[in-house]
């Protein structure tokens, strides 16, 4: 029997939507629409919160730090140096790039273009998680002129790169960008 929304043809069968096809388009319709309504929460609720993404970025002011100076930030509840290099660092530092290193990579690897003078470093050796001494207190530490671990002996170059003791790898260049000549923003 023919519903009131279906026609016959001229075989007698029905053409159309038929009460049946109607339910089931209904049906998925609204399942469809609570599956929304259950997944976009969960979703939404996996994005970081505000504090979280307060502290993903910092910026620092480098126009104040004179040629030879650092300042120690923080970055993520991680120390960071952010050292204005002289350019008899920066000769020494490109003169070592053709050293036999551990963890071999040049100045122009962990600096930016055009910023060659500011070298922004992660503060943490990457022995087991020290803080050098070098950088934060504005004059040179160890042996190549740059970063002393303590700790356990681990001495950086003025580049930040590993040159001796146990730690394997160079201090650590996090993601940065200079937002204008004067600020550079980590993260």
């Amino acid at each position: 029997m023919a519903s009131d929304t279906a026609v016959l043809n001229e075989t007698g069968t029905e053409e159309g939507v038929r009460r049946r096809d109607w339910i089931h388009i209904a049906a998925l319709s609204t399942a469809g629409v609570g599956g929304a309504a259950v997944l976009i929460p969960l979703v939404s609720q996996m994005a970081p919160s505000a504090d979280v993404l307060a502290a993903s970025t910092t910026e620092v002011d480098v126009s104040a730090i004179q040629p030879g100076q650092a300042i120690k930030a923080v970055f993520r509840k991680q120390p960071l140096f952010v050292k204005r290099l002289t350019a008899e660092e920066i000769a020494a530092a490109k003169k070592d790039d053709g050293a036999s290193m551990r963890d071999p990579q040049t100045l122009a690897d962990r600096t930016k273009e055009g910023h060659e003078d500011v070298l922004v470093t992660m503060g943490v050796c990457t022995h087991l998680g020290c803080v050098p001494l070098g950088a934060a207190e504005g004059e040179n530490k160890g042996e190549f002129g740059g970063y002393f671990c303590p700790c356990h002996g681990s001495h950086y170059d003025v580049a930040g790169r590993i040159r001796k003791g146990p730690a394997p790898l160079n201090l650590q260049v996090p993601e940065y960008s200079f937002t204008s000549d004067t600020v550079i923003r980590v993260g």
